[in-house]
This record gives structure tokens, sequence and C-alpha cells, in this order.
């Protein structure tokens, strides 16, 4: 089973809400996640914004679990991850 680390959208029409969740890579945008790491709110700008569970995320990272593009400017800014290039 081939995990990914990826936003999962919440909220209502054009409030988004997102938690970063660990899915199967083959599961749809909103279905049956692994493990809940934290929330992501992209309407206010403050720091808060971000709440992860850093220890969760760093294990999931170290058993091999790909991260999206957006998630990985996430774990940047929350300083899980340095800044490392992106992958193609």
């Amino acid at each position: 089973m081939a995990t990914v680390i990826r936003l999962r959208r919440k909220g209502k029409k054009k409030t988004p809400f997102y938690h970063v969740v660990v899915m199967d890579s083959r599961n749809c945008r909103d279905g049956n996640c692994v493990d809940q790491l934290g929330t992501y709110d992209p309407l206010t700008d403050s720091p808060e914004a971000i709440s992860l569970n850093k220890e969760k995320a760093a294990e999931w990272v170290k058993k091999g679990a790909q991260i999206s593009q957006t998630v990985r400017s996430l774990f940047v800014k929350s300083g899980i991850l340095e800044k490392a290039p992106v992958r193609k």
C-alpha cells in the first residue's frame, strides 16, 4: 500500500478548511484516511493556521509516505522538513 500525506477538504462553500491526513494513494480526496496529522486553515495568515502533530508527521515521513506539494510547503513552514527540492 502506497501512502500519501495530503489535504482533505472540509468546510462550506467558499470557506475551505483542510485536514492533513495520511491516505492510500488510490483513494479519492475525501476518502478514508489511515491517520490524521493536523489541520490547516488557508483563510487566516497567522502561523496558528497550521496545527500539526510533528511527531506523527515525522514518523510517517520516515516510514516512506509520499508528501504532496502543498503539504510539503506546510511542513517547511512549520519546521518539520528542511527546505528540500520538490520531487517531480
